[in-house]
């Protein structure tokens, strides 16, 4: 059920003030009210209005209209797109004309007529409304969300406890935080958390902390008004706006600079922040997920990392185990992956020859569930025949992998400059244990370039 429309009403007059109340909240609006400009733009700055009905004049014996439009040019640095209603007993054309052009929504004369001033607010907070919901969505959009999957299969004994407990916690709105290597579902794992919470029609907002290029974390968290960098040309809204209601998963959490922890746990105790270049406050009901592959305690020792901060994220620790961990599940989720893939690039393939089965057991998966994915696209997308074989998988030997399975992968001798890079990146994965930060120091890669690499490669 949407939330009945929030006014500020802003007049000198206790009489005028008490009237607009009682007509408004008729009509189900909520209703503060202040008799200053400075009380009104301190209102604005803690909370969100839909609609702000402003008189022109507040200082005895004054007729200018200049503290009204003062006030005007405040709100809309506050908020560009709140619509902002002026009304005054001094009306004349040219005030009139004046007010539109610095930008209010509409202008009315005291006394007024109850219908028109109804009418003018329902009107005015609809519009509001629908503005800032499309702004929304154009952000979601923007945002290249992942797909909406429910699934999180496993048959395996070492993770049917581990879906027990996501089952339990997920209809409560602990934060959890979930950690494990690279490509081991951790963005999965979260998305089905949230479809099985009393969230799960709301929003589902996903970040990737590792991705970004210095600078813009907070852009990205908070979003930024007009004007407030270089590039900032428009208002956009961040990602905790966007999962308003719904969820928020932060993954590679362990790369949020620390200038930008002390902001993120203020708003995980109060639900409160500020865009970047604004002083105006928004107020969000979030859940937050979070996921990291490093050690955050290591981290907390090292000072790169706030301990009350990780206490916040981490209510719910749950550790996702690697594929190499999970030999049941490779079957069940190759076949899923397989008919995936056949729907996607309609090909006629049966399945999965029994020594391509026991090729997939048998290799070490440095790239975890991501890479068994990217595996059998390829492997559909490269298949002569009607039947998936162990040469049709392209498996690269890591040094883990048994001396039989390490034949069924190409010799380095035979592997593309492509599959080279792939393969030592996985070594480099292997030996750091995962740790993103410290592999791409170790190749001499920037965080940014590392991380694309991994998306190429499927890691």
């Amino acid at each position: 059920m949407e939330k009945a429309p929030s006014v500020l009403v802003a007049d000198d007059q206790s009489d005028i003030l008490h009237a607009l109340r009682v007509l408004l909240r008729g009509e189900g609006c909520t209703v503060k009210t202040v008799d200053s400009p400075e009380e009104a733009l301190q209102a604005l700055s803690q909370s969100s209005f839909d609609v702000a009905l402003i008189d022109l004049n507040y200082a005895r014996d004054t007729t200018s209209g200049k503290e009204g439009m003062d006030l005007l040019e405040g709100i809309h640095k506050l908020d560009p797109d709140l619509p902002v209603v002026v009304m005054t007993a001094w009306a004349t054309i040219d005030l009139a004309v004046e007010c539109m052009r610095k930008g209010a929504a509409d202008f009315f004369q005291k006394p007024w007529e109850n219908a028109r001033v109804k009418a003018t607010v329902t009107n005015q907070a609809e519009l509001y409304r629908a503005k800032r919901k499309a702004t929304l969505l154009e952000e979601e959009n923007r945002s290249l969300k992942a797909s909406k999957s429910r699934d999180f299969l496993a048959k395996s004994d070492i993770m049917k406890p581990l879906i027990t407990m996501m089952n339990k916690v997920a209809p409560s709105d602990a934060n959890i935080l979930i950690t494990g290597e690279n490509g081991t579902g951790k963005g999965v794992a979260a998305r089905y958390i949230h479809s099985l919470s009393a969230r799960s029609k709301e929003p589902f907002v996903s970040i990737n902390m590792g991705g970004l290029a210095s600078g813009v974390a907070e852009s990205e968290l908070f979003g930024h008004v007009k004007g407030a960098f270089t590039d900032a040309k428009a208002d956009r809204a961040g990602r905790f706006e966007m999962a308003d209601g719904g969820t928020l998963f932060m993954d590679e959490i362990g790369n949020l600079p620390m200038e930008q922890q002390q902001k993120l746990l203020r708003v995980l105790e109060t639900g409160e922040f500020e865009r970047v270049g604004s002083s105006r406050t928004i107020k969000v009901d979030v859940r937050i997920i979070s996921a990291t592959n490093s050690d955050l305690q290591k981290s907390v020792r090292e000072g790169k990392f706030r301990e009350d901060l990780l206490y916040r994220l981490n209510t719910i620790p749950v550790h996702l185990p690697p594929l190499r961990e999970r030999d049941e599940d490779i079957e069940l989720l190759a076949n899923h992956f397989l008919q995936r893939h056949l729907k996607r690039y309609c090909k006629d393939i049966s399945g999965l020859i029994g020594p391509a089965v026991e090729a997939l057991r048998g290799y070490n998966w440095p790239g975890n569930v991501r890479e068994l994915d990217h595996t059998i696209e390829r492997a559909v997308l490269l298949a002569s025949g009607n039947q998936i074989k162990v040469s049709d998988l392209g498996l690269i030997p890591t040094a883990s992998t048994d001396d039989e399975g390490a034949m069924n992968g190409p010799s380095i001798d035979d592997m593309s400059l492509e599959d080279v890079e792939k393969y030592l990146i996985q070594r480099t994965l292997k030996r750091n244990g995962g740790n993103a930060t410290k592999t791409a120091n170790e190749l001499g890669l920037s965080r940014s370039a590392f991380y694309r690499r991994l998306q190429r490669f499927g890691l």
